[in-house]
């Protein structure tokens, strides 16, 4: 009944940009929490970026003033803009968000997307 459904990933050079966005749909109340995760090879899924719905972000330190995350309400959509990359960005990008449904709260992750950094 919902779907969250990422743009593609790809491959950029160091210091380059990329955008990367998430659309939600279904039968959804509206969005508590929209986030952004990644998972490099050998490390743990970590928080990139969130966003609640009235707008307070949360970034991890390595990406903070590289990367911005927004979100549109009206069309369920979160979208993470990343500049400056660097080849440590690399990762499996997974988008992550918390539904208010009518009958309570719903987790739901992305199907994750490459981001690869590299000259």
């Amino acid at each position: 009944q919902v779907h969250l459904v990422e743009s593609w990933g790809g491959l950029v050079q160091p210091g380059g940009s990329l955008r990367l966005s998430c659309a939600a749909s279904g039968s959804i109340l509206s969005i508590n929490v929209m986030g952004w995760y990644r998972q490099a090879p050998g490390k743990q899924r970590e928080l990139v970026a969130a966003i609640s719905s009235g707008g307070s972000t949360n970034y991890a330190d390595s990406v903070k003033g590289r990367f911005t995350i927004s979100r549109d309400n009206a069309k369920n959509t979160v979208s993470l803009q990343m500049n400056s990359l660097k080849p440590e960005d690399t990762a499996i990008y997974f988008c992550n968000a918390e539904f208010r449904m009518s009958y309570g709260t719903l987790n739901k992750w992305g199907q994750g997307t490459q981001v690869t950094v590299s000259s």
